[in-house]
């Protein structure tokens, strides 16, 4: 993986197989509760972004069952999947550091006062 910053889905995805495998629908309920509610994957971003992170390397498939008449397949990081997304929490940390370094330099001035 290259020093881009992942796509929010992307990210999402990665955080959400980081502490164990998941299959589609687990993984669409963990990222709306690691987004608080606010990121909501449809079925096909999801695959989209898990197709694209297989091929990567990222992710890798832990197991393949069929339940209902329907392959439901989990999906966990692999080494180099952990890697990337513990690069991309730094890159994170850092980006958000150095706003809040910048936000508390900012001092407004008291309404009505002048330069």
């Amino acid at each position: 993986m290259t020093d881009r910053q992942l796509h929010e889905p992307t990210r999402l995805v990665l955080t959400a197989l980081a502490d164990a495998p998941r299959h589609g629908y687990a993984i669409i309920q963990e990222v709306l509760a690691i987004s608080g509610g606010h990121s909501r994957l449809s079925t096909g971003t999801l695959y989209t972004a898990l197709d694209r992170l297989l091929q990567q390397g990222l992710v890798r498939i832990e197991s393949e069952e069929v339940v209902s008449g329907r392959l439901r397949r989990t999906f966990a990081l692999t080494g180099q999947g952990q890697d990337t997304l513990a690069q991309e929490a730094k890159h994170l940390r850092a980006a958000a550091t150095e706003a809040e370094r910048r936000l508390g330099a900012f001092r407004p001035r008291p309404e009505g006062a002048t330069s």
